[in-house]
This record gives structure tokens, C-alpha cells and sequence, in this order.
């Protein structure tokens, strides 16, 4: 079993250290071939689908910088009832909302270039798809910088289910979590779906 964590966070400046490696991160998976890059979204969705039921709603970020594409899984739920939404930065250093998107809903770059729905209901998920820019076994994972993902999860009552999903290329062997670094409920990448501490 291996888990990954969520290194976003606080104002403190990231170590020179960090921003290397979360650039090394983006590097691996740019450095994967297409057909590589579909294979193994497609073994992400075939085990997302296989471990977990469809949540009544569920949020997923629409992906960038080469990351998983697990749109296939979120089609297939919406087929089974779920609600859909994509996260929205509503101010710098604040919790994620969620709005809803429907499949021709407009979607508008956010201010870190992300498509962000222009229109739609505030909903609560139950289960968010995060992704993996780095993890490791411990439930920890490494994203980008700004914190977003750990203040949300710290800050939603109840806590949704947080499942990340990444390529096997973007395992560490830890990240060294900090305080306020959220663990992750689910880890899931081409090799398989693993509940962690389950």
C-alpha cells in the first residue's frame, strides 16, 4: 500500500528543495508518452470505478500539468446519479468551494489557469478526487504550493472522503508531512486502489 500527502499550505515561503521536487514531479509525468499517459488514466478509472460506489456528489479538478485524466470515472457516475462539481479558489488563502458542472456547463480559467465553472450550485461533496502531483505510502501527497487542498479538507464538517489519484511515477518514498498536511482516506494509480489505514 502506498499514500500520499497534501504539501500545500500556510504562508511560509516553500524550501528551494520543494519547488525542485514539485517541478521534478511535473517533469515525470510531461516525460510519459501519450499512449502511456491514456493507459494509465484509463487503469486509474477501471480502479476507482472497482473500489468505490458513485457518491451522491463528488469533486474532481479537471486535470493540467499532465495529470491523470479521470473524466472517463465521472461520466460514468453522473450516468449512476452523482452530482459533479469542480473546485474554485474564492480568495487566496481561504478553503476551496465546490460549484456544480454539468457536462455543457462553461468553464473559464481561474487565475492559476485551471477551468473553473462560470455558473452553478454550491455543493458539499462527499468524496473528493485530489490529485497526485507527489505521494507517498504514508497517505501524503505533495501538490503545488498554495495549501488549498489541506485548508479544505481541515475545514469541511463532516470531512469528505479524500481519494488521490496519480501515477506510480510520482511515488516518493515520503514526503516528511508537516502539521497541517492532510492525509488522504484513498490512494489510487494505475497499480491498483489502496484504503489507507484500511
Amino acid at each position: 500500500m502506498n499514500l500520499m500527502k497534501q504539501d500545500d499550505q500556510d504562508n511560509t515561503p516553500p524550501s528551494p528543495d520543494r519547488r525542485q521536487l514539485r517541478r521534478d514531479m511535473v517533469a515525470r509525468r510531461t516525460a510519459l508518452t501519450p499512449a502511456s499517459h491514456a493507459a494509465h488514466s484509463a487503469a486509474i478509472v477501471a480502479h476507482l470505478q472497482a473500489a468505490l460506489p458513485p457518491p451522491r456528489c463528488v469533486a474532481f479538478c479537471w486535470p493540467i500539468k499532465h495529470e491523470p485524466d479521470v473524466r472517463a470515472v465521472i461520466t460514468a457516475w453522473r450516468a449512476a446519479g452523482s452530482r459533479i462539481a469542480l473546485p474554485v479558489v474564492v480568495a487566496e488563502a481561504a478553503p476551496l468551494a465546490f460549484r456544480e458542472w454539468a457536462e455543457d456547463g462553461e468553464l473559464l480559467p481561474d487565475r492559476y489557469g485551471i477551468p473553473t465553472p462560470v455558473s452553478g450550485n454550491w455543493l458539499s461533496p462527499e468524496l473528493i478526487l485530489l490529485p497526485l502531483n507527489g505521494f507517498d505510502a504514508a497517505g501524503y501527497r505533495l501538490g503545488y504550493g498554495g495549501g488549498f487542498f489541506d485548508r479544505t479538507l481541515a475545514a469541511l464538517h463532516p470531512r469528505p472522503l479524500a481519494v488521490g489519484v496519480g501515477f506510480e511515477c510520482n511515488r516518493l518514498a515520503s514526503i516528511a508531512p508537516e502539521a497541517h498536511d492532510q492525509r488522504l482516506d484513498w490512494l489510487v494509480s494505475e497499480a491498483g486502489a489502496w484504503r489507507i489505514g484500511g
